[in-house]
């Protein structure tokens, strides 16, 4: 079983930074891609940015210029630098994975727990 832990949320002012990380662990072959996608109640999850392995990383466009996206391949790892948060950049933040999981080799769609960032002041 593969599991991902997210860390790194918390309250921040309009303005600041976050830094959000997430390991994936357990049985690997490989991994696809790495994204975060966020959520507030009511509404459905939104990809905000996407790190495929070899292919062009993507953002949403309201997180351009201000978010990063970035991986550590020999941790398997994702990071999402947030700068110049703001209010509305408030939500739950998960971590999403696509595997190449043993022992079927099949891609398989993983996701965290998720961490809240609040952004207010």
């Amino acid at each position: 079983q593969v599991r991902l832990e997210e860390s790194g949320g918390g309250l921040v002012q309009p303005g600041g930074s976050l830094r959000l990380s997430c390991a994936a662990s357990g049985r690997i072959l490989l991994i696809y891609t790495m994204a975060w996608y966020r959520q507030t109640p009511g509404q459905q999850r939104e990809l905000v940015a996407r790190f495929p392995t070899g292919g062009l990383i993507t953002y949403v466009d309201s997180v351009k210029g201000r978010f990063t996206i970035s991986r550590d391949n020999a941790e398997n790892a994702v990071y999402l630098q947030m700068n110049n948060l703001k209010p509305e950049d408030t939500a739950a933040y998960y971590c999403y994975a696509e595997i190449k999981a043993p022992p079927s080799g099949l891609r398989v769609e993983y996701w965290g727990r998720g961490t809240q960032v609040t952004v207010s002041s």
